[in-house]
């Protein structure tokens, strides 16, 4: 099991305490988003969550940590809203494999992903140390709090402080950009094959965490 790493405290802002991302992260977020809905799309959804200061002025490219939690989860409530939660569902999983692209070229090097020697492992030893190296690139460059648990036939990717759900309301489970960017991973990891990646509890409707269950065996 891989515990959260807190590096750095939260910024504060007033008395309030304020998780944040880095501002690349955020970048990529909100990239990803126009990339899937289009600029006129992204523009809409940030007037509906209350930032639409992000459609003219992005976050800039580095690792400030700037961008905030209510950001991230205002994005999801917006697009719930926008859209219902079965249509919001199909768009945010979009969102988090072009996340995940985007991603990969900015933090692979950093995590050692972008290795020859590692893409020559078998995927069992990659899944495992794919995984331990994205939740640790999550536990040391934001506030967000992931572990995992290992069992036989699945892996658990539990997050304890989530900016997906972060501030939303919803009646299922809602961190598809989270879901998406995993499936991706997993595509990028296996060379092309298909795993079963479902959230099983969320913040967002209320559970302690946030849970999503990876099956190790692929579909195809």
């Amino acid at each position: 099991m891989v515990g959260p790493q807190m590096d750095q405290p939260p910024l504060m802002a007033g008395n309030e305490r304020r998780y944040t991302y880095p501002n690349r992260m955020g970048r990529i977020l909100l990239l990803s988003y126009e990339e899937v809905l289009g600029r006129t799309g992204l523009q809409a959804l940030l007037n509906l969550a209350g930032h639409a200061h992000y459609a003219q002025s992005p976050p800039p490219n580095n690792s400030d940590r700037q961008f905030s939690f209510e950001v991230i989860g205002g994005l999801t409530q917006a697009l719930l809203d926008m859209y219902g939660p079965r249509s919001a569902r199909g768009i945010a999983l979009r969102v988090g494999r072009v996340c995940f692209k985007h991603g990969i070229r900015e933090y692979g090097p950093m995590m050692g992903l972008a290795e020859l020697t590692f893409h020559l492992l078998p995927f069992s030893i990659k899944l495992s140390q794919g995984a331990r190296a994205f939740c640790e690139l999550f536990n040391r460059q934001t506030d967000q709090i992931v572990r995992l648990q290992d069992t036989p036939e699945t892996l658990l990717w539990i997050i304890e402080r989530n900016p997906v759900c972060w501030g939303v309301t919803a009646d299922r489970p809602c961190c598809h950009v989270a879901v998406g960017l995993l499936q991706e991973s997993l595509l990028w990891l296996s060379g092309g094959k298909t795993f079963q990646v479902e959230e099983t509890t969320c913040m967002g409707c209320g559970d302690e965490v946030c849970t999503i269950a990876i099956t190790k065996k692929p579909l195809d």
